[in-house]
């Protein structure tokens, strides 16, 4: 029934997208500083002018002041437009995979699919939040541990209340993937403590594992924490190589699993599968 409307559904799902990515970079720069998100309007960090509304058209607006605010000319990071076209590649990339192609990587009907590629177009969002704020920041308010909790319980109500739907996620893969990989990350926590005297990873990881995990299901959790781990391995050992490395700094980690967990989310399901067919 969707089908004869995915053109205007890509349409206005990046178009959105964009929007939503606009002010996901007002959650990335108040949220950290405890300010509020709807006042004041947004403004230039510089010299603190009100941005008028056609210079705050996302990418666009951009693009037309060369990277610099009207009133000052001060610089305006590129973080704001990365974030706002990463914002509409990953809703975009939800619709393609999660309903455009839901049969294959979801293994449901494309109107059986709109509930979950909604919630995943949220965690997205979500995800996108946490990986900054923590990059910069390297923590991960609580506030975004809820939100990723609400959409698993609404992902779990679809499974138990719309007729037919099934992401192919059970709910006993759910308590597994939650309470088993928030489990295995607080032994990492603690053991950490009783063997190198210092902290390994923030509590707040132990946190995001957990709340992503009843939202992902064991299979894709256990996939993400295996990404995260390759990557962050891959790239931290940049400093080493060129001679930059600094002992016992401290490097964030929720970029790599957030990373990790939209990759499982999106064709998590694909990669296992493929995985699994290797094997003799």
């Amino acid at each position: 029934m969707l089908e004869q409307w995915l053109p205007i559904i890509y349409i206005f799902t990046g178009l959105i997208g964009l929007m939503i990515g606009s002010f996901l970079n007002v959650v990335i720069y108040r949220v950290p500083r405890n300010k509020s998100l709807v006042a004041p309007a947004s403004h230039c960090p510089g010299c603190s002018t009100p941005i008028k509304w056609y210079d705050n058209i996302p990418v666009v607006s951009y693009l037309i002041l060369g990277g610099k605010c009207r009133s000052c000319g001060q610089k305006i990071s590129i973080r704001y437009t990365i974030v706002e076209l990463l914002n509409m590649v990953l809703w975009l990339a939800c619709v393609f995979f999660l309903l455009h192609h839901s049969q294959t990587f979801l293994g449901v009907t494309m109107d059986e699919a709109i509930g979950f590629t909604l919630v995943a177009m949220a965690l997205c969002s979500t995800m996108i939040a946490v990986f900054f704020i923590d990059l910069e920041h390297t923590y991960i308010p609580d506030r975004f541990h809820v939100v990723i909790l609400v959409l698993a319980v609404i992902a779990i109500c679809l499974n138990a209340f719309v007729n037919g739907l099934n992401d192919g996620i059970k709910f006993t893969d759910r308590l597994i993937g939650g309470f088993g990989g928030g489990a295995l990350f607080l032994i990492i926590y603690f053991g950490s403590y009783a063997i190198l005297k210092r902290e390994a990873m923030g509590f707040a990881d132990v946190k995001l594992v957990t709340v992503a995990g009843l939202l992902l299901g064991w299979q894709n959790t256990a996939l993400s924490v295996f990404l995260a781990a390759v990557s962050a391995c891959l790239v931290l050992a940049i400093p080493h190589f060129v001679g930059q490395k600094e002992r016992f700094k401290e490097y964030p980690f929720a970029p790599y699993l957030t990373a990790g967990m939209i990759v499982s989310m999106l064709i998590g399901k694909a990669l296992i599968n493929w995985y699994i067919s290797l094997m003799p």
